[in-house]
């Protein structure tokens, strides 16, 4: 069956886990282990890179994304951010192009880099709509993201009516990256009536309160990439400071 199928009949059936791998290798070892879909992370692929989230430009992240599906046999959505475009029309190019590249899923924020700032309700749906289209045209599952936890407005009504609205719009998936509560994540699934994803989060719901409240696709966002990377700074530093080999080292050069 076509990854992209596949990626959409997960979205019918039982919760899973999309981890998101931000190279080639951390996303072939995530196949292996049996996950059934995979996402890049915006922020995990521009640490790869040495810079910070929101730095990677559209051409990269096609590349970077063309990798990732040539090395897997598993579908693969994109955290493709605002999907680089000001405009309606040009989120569909770049949907379409993205497309091109093999891809099974993207998503889309309503957050703006450029102004600091979430954008208004009417445009932010539009270029949900503009998204949809293009996606559904190509067979690709569109997460429809909004992004007020991240950014540290507690609006949750608005949170609600904002992915109501995007998935009014032709939105596949409702995400609203940060929402820890369990009530608040019960009510996003009962007032999109859409899949819901969660990110994972340390002081939020594990995965079988997750499934338990109607969740059906949860992600890992950046955080894996930190801890790896996290942990081999944590090595090296133990042996920048004199203390040996470390534990876990393997023989291979």
């Amino acid at each position: 069956m076509p990854a992209r199928q596949r990626f959409h009949d997960l979205h019918s059936g039982d919760f899973f886990i999309m981890p998101n791998a931000w190279d080639v290798g951390s996303a072939v070892r995530f196949a292996a282990m049996g996950f059934p879909a995979l996402a890049t992370t915006s922020s995990g692929h521009a640490m790869s890179l040495g810079r910070d989230d929101q730095q990677v430009g559209f051409d990269e992240l096609c590349a970077h994304a063309a990798s990732l599906v040539a090395a897997v046999d598993v579908p693969v959505s994109v955290d493709s951010e605002r999907l680089f475009a000001t405009t309606a029309a040009g989120v569909a190019a770049n949907v379409a192009t993205l497309a091109a590249a093999g891809v099974a899923g993207l998503s889309i924020e309503d957050y703006d880099p450029a102004t600091g700032a979430i954008d208004p309700l009417e445009p932010a749906a539009e270029r949900v709509e503009a998204a949809a289209t293009t996606a559904r045209a190509h067979g690709l599952v569109l997460t429809a993201r909004a992004e007020n936890h991240l950014y540290g407005i507690d609006d949750f009504d608005d949170t609600v009516h904002r992915l109501d609205t995007y998935r009014r719009a032709g939105a596949d998936v409702a995400y609203a990256p940060g929402l820890t509560d369990p009530e608040r994540i019960r009510t996003v699934v009962t007032a999109t009536r859409a899949p819901v994803n969660v990110l994972l989060l340390p002081d939020g719901p594990d995965p079988a309160e997750l499934a338990g409240l109607g969740v059906r696709r949860a992600s890992t966002g950046g955080r894996l990439a930190r801890i790896a990377y996290d942990a081999a700074c944590s090595v090296a530093g133990e042996l920048s400071a004199g203390q040996g080999p470390p534990e876990r080292a393997t023989t291979e050069p």
